[in-house]
């Protein structure tokens, strides 16, 4: 956090400003490499996860710091938080949020890190409080893991520590330095870890902190544009190959070891992770009781809350053992060598569709056809959690998720990956509007083979252009020229492309651009509170100019946009 002359980092209201967009850059960078990570995710147990928790994790943070944020524009907007505030958000919400062995100490390193900024004195310097953080990080990580092992994300996390207390200068350089000594540690892993060198690949977990810390480098440097993710084999040192072994499909290029059929798991059954309420002396018993009964020991947080995660092959006792030492809650067993860990106690059904829909209307619209409905608030879209929630409430052994929102897309491919964990078969239909989802809802036939169902909802999503109407809330600069407040905008394939007065006369103009290129079907979803009466001015105008286009009318009952458009 750079410091300013004119007002301290402590109480900056842009110091708290950095952290809400690292954070959401954090999010970005992990949901684009997040396939890539789960890739090569070798160590400790090779299930593929590690990407995703690590979003899930940051993804957690990050709507904690968005809570206060808005927390504080509802309350006074003058007022904006202050940087103990968001730290200390960031850290609890990672906590709760913490996913697997690399999330939850991710997790502890950004406690660690807000430990400290939220304990910055008046006038404190941006390079000196950020080298800080960071040297508390590493700490605090290394004291919540059991057993360190060289060639991880904690050897990573030092490295990047290390330059930053060799470096002068301010907050921006620090953060340079901690990203570069980072990539530099995590090439070098294959070589420090057999089981990373023997796959050729480096350490998963240390490749998702070199995501966050070029996040947290161009949060400070102002460089917010989204990256391409980190490209670690044309840096990373790597092994001869290895022996030819049994190896787990891959979804992105890069390998992915298993054991062979037969072997058996290399190591504890379960995974068991659990927040836990209890003091410091009772967690000091637990780490001892636990650290006997299995590996891969992550113990973090303190305030007498606690994220607990251990690898072991009796659950019932690690459970106990959290129950011994406090209140365990959101406990979370997963079985690493078998799908049917999370089936059913009833039958699920063969293939269900999940959908994301912005107004009450469309929510029946999608109900009636059979759909899991999420609700997609304003202003609050929804988690990879409340996604997953949804997979599982279809309760069926093939899902087809339907985002229809491209802001989604990266929420909703972790919460795919999560539910594929969990033993069902998920495939992501990338749609970008709810007019495309209504399309691909339209095609949508359960009684013929998935992937030919996936490919027809694809298509027909795919061939569905799609438009929205907004409203200005303030003047701004657009690819149409200068809007004012009040303005209705036009947006087609999200750019706006039309600005106008009315919205009735602007829905006619974007129709008349969309359908120069061709079309046969038009569907318009009426927003709330927008009158019958602009859908019959619209039909009768498609009518009119456009000889052999039907329209069908939905009133979809959204907030966010007076009108959605589909072509088809």
């Amino acid at each position: 956090m750079p410091h300013t002359p004119a007002d301290s980092v402590r109480g900056c209201p842009r110091a708290a400003a950095v952290v809400r967009t690292w954070c959401a850059l954090a999010l970005d960078a992990l949901g684009r490499a997040r396939e890539e990570i789960d890739a090569i995710n070798v160590y400790p147990v090779a299930d593929g996860d590690t990407g995703t928790n690590l979003y899930l994790t940051v993804e957690s943070a990050s709507r904690a710091v968005e809570a206060v944020f808005d927390g504080h524009a509802a309350a006074d907007p003058a007022a904006p938080p202050t940087l103990p505030e968001v730290a200390r958000a960031m850290a609890h919400g990672a906590l709760i949020g913490a996913r697997g062995n690399s999330g939850t100490i991710l997790a502890q390193l950004l406690r660690g890190t807000a430990e400290v900024l939220a304990a910055a004195p008046e006038g404190a310097e941006g390079g000196e409080l950020l080298r800080a953080a960071l040297a508390r990080a590493v700490a605090s990580a290394y004291e919540g893991v059991a057993r360190p092992v060289e060639g991880t994300v904690l050897t990573v996390a030092a490295a990047a520590a290390r330059a930053a207390g060799e470096t002068g200068g301010d907050a921006s350089a620090v953060a340079r330095a901690a990203d570069e000594a980072a990539r530099t540690a995590l090439a070098v892993t294959p070589g420090q870890l057999d089981v990373l060198g023997d796959a050729g690949v480096v350490d998963a977990g240390g490749l998702g902190l070199v995501e966050v810390l070029g996040a947290l480098a161009r949060a400070l440097s102002g460089e917010t544009a989204p990256v391409a993710a980190y490209a670690w084999r044309t840096e990373a040192v790597t092994a001869p190959a290895p022996e030819p072994r049994a190896w787990r499909p891959a979804r992105t290029e890069g390998c992915h070891p298993e054991p062979a059929a037969g072997d058996g798991p290399a190591g504890p059954a379960f995974e068991v992770i659990y927040l836990l309420e209890a003091d410091d002396e009772a967690v000091a018993r637990l780490r001892t009781r636990l650290d006997a009964l299995g590996d891969s020991l992550v113990v973090v947080g303190g305030d007498g809350l606690w994220n607990v995660h251990v690898h072991v092959d009796d659950a019932g006792a690690a459970v106990e053992a959290g129950i011994d030492a406090g209140r365990p809650h959101r406990v979370r067993i997963t079985h690493f060598g078998s799908a049917d860990a999370t089936a059913r106690t009833r039958e699920p059904v063969q293939r269900a569709v999940v959908t994301v829909v912005p107004g009450e209307g469309l929510a029946g619209l999608c109900a009636e056809a059979g759909a899991t409905v999420v609700a997609a608030r304003p202003g609050e879209p929804p988690a990879s959690g409340e996604l997953v929630e949804a997979v599982r409430r279809a309760h069926a052994r093939e899902v087809l998720l339907l985002p229809n929102d491209p802001d989604l897309r990266h929420a909703a491919a972790a919460a795919a990956e999560q539910a594929r964990a969990e033993g069902v078969r998920v495939a992501l239909i990338p749609t970008r509007s709810p007019v495309q989802g209504i399309a691909a809802l339209a095609v949508h036939e359960p009684g013929r083979r998935f992937d030919e169902d996936v490919v027809a909802m694809t298509a027909a999503a795919g061939a569905t252009r799609y438009a929205e109407l907004a409203v200005a809330e303030r003047q701004s600069w657009t690819m149409a020229g200068v809007c004012q407040a009040g303005d209705v905008l036009g947006l087609i394939d999200g750019d706006v492309a039309v600005i106008g007065t009315d919205l009735a006369a602007t829905a006619g103009t974007v129709l008349d651009r969309m359908l120069a290129a061709g079309g046969e079907m038009v569907t318009l979803v009426l927003g709330a509170g927008v009158p019958s009466a602009v859908a019959d001015q619209l039909e009768r105008h498609v009518r009119a100019a456009h000889l052999a286009v039907d329209t069908v009318v939905y009133r979809g009952g959204q907030q966010t946009a007076p009108l959605l458009i589909g072509i088809e």
